[in-house]
């Protein structure tokens, strides 16, 4: 039986500021890998650049740190080398919508097997405060002193757009709500897409703990996330109501089962069942 225990990381000391929200979301992914019986070594976890991308550096889990914004495609080849595993993206709104915002539209494209989380506290807290995609317009940032004069993106209807096969957002306050979609999201075939409402609490004094829990409702039984009208529809509720919850679920084949070798095995195991030496006389005619 998984425990807690068995997802402690070697590393102790913690880099984030005392009440950050990426902590919320570290017990959240914890809690939900534990509920679904995931061992360690069934975990990857691939990250980017930024505070919300030393996530996995504080669990005990396979982790791949990319360069800033890159780390989808190093996601997707991991999900397609051995899709035997749990493939986990994280990073945060530059991370992921700024740096990595091409990366971002051509994987809902692909849809590989994987989950994608965006920790979005709608600022860059690593280097200090800078407005990011997410910034709401007219907030000061220490490089727009005078306020952001351009609205921000929608990520939510922006990958709706794309028929993103799923689409969810959480609120980084709510543990165990937070907990419940990323096991959906997990289990999920296809690209699952979450976006985490995730408070900075040293440089967005705006979008606080605070400022969400009177905003934010979740979707009742009643909401059909395969509509996808309704989807965009619940995609532009911002400001004084936001929706939180599965917002869209869209079927689509998965990247993997386009691949006839894949339907053979894991590429790992096919790799181990060739003898490379078959292959070198082919490869001298390249270099």
């Amino acid at each position: 039986m998984v425990t807690l225990e068995d997802y402690e990381s070697r590393v102790k000391d913690i880099a984030w500021c005392p009440g950050c929200g990426n902590f919320p979301i570290l017990d959240a992914l914890k809690q939900a890998l534990v509920e679904l019986n995931l061992e360690p070594w069934q975990v990857a976890m691939v990250s980017g650049i930024g505070q919300s991308s030393k996530l996995p550096h504080y669990l005990r889990v396979s982790e791949y740190n990319e360069l800033h914004g890159r780390l989808l495609p190093a996601a997707t080849g991991l999900s397609l080398a051995n899709h035997e595993l749990v493939v986990i993206g994280v990073g945060g709104d530059g991370d992921g919508y700024g740096e990595g915002g091409n990366h971002w539209i051509n994987a809902i494209r692909r849809n590989p097997n994987m989950m994608y989380m965006v920790t979005n506290n709608q600022i860059y807290g690593l280097t200090k405060g800078q407005a990011s995609p997410t910034t709401d317009y007219g907030m000061k940032t220490k490089d727009e002193p005078v306020g952001i004069k351009i609205p921000p993106m929608n990520p939510l209807a922006m990958a709706i757009a794309l028929d993103c096969s799923f689409v969810a957002r959480s609120f980084a306050g709510d543990v165990d709500f937070t907990k419940e979609i990323l096991k959906k999201a997990i289990t999920h075939k296809g690209f699952a897409f979450v976006d985490i409402l995730q408070p900075c609490v040293t440089w967005n004094k705006l979008n606080t703990y605070q400022w969400y829990r009177e905003r934010v409702y979740k979707l009742g039984d009643d909401y059909d996330p395969t509509d996808k009208l309704a989807a965009f529809q619940k995609s532009q509720e911002w400001g004084e109501k936001i929706p939180i919850g599965v917002i869209s679920l869209f079927k689509r084949p998965i990247l993997k089962d386009d691949y006839v070798p894949l339907q053979k095995g894991t590429l790992v195991d096919l790799q181990k069942a060739h003898n490379p030496s078959q292959f070198k006389d082919l490869l001298k005619k390249f270099f």
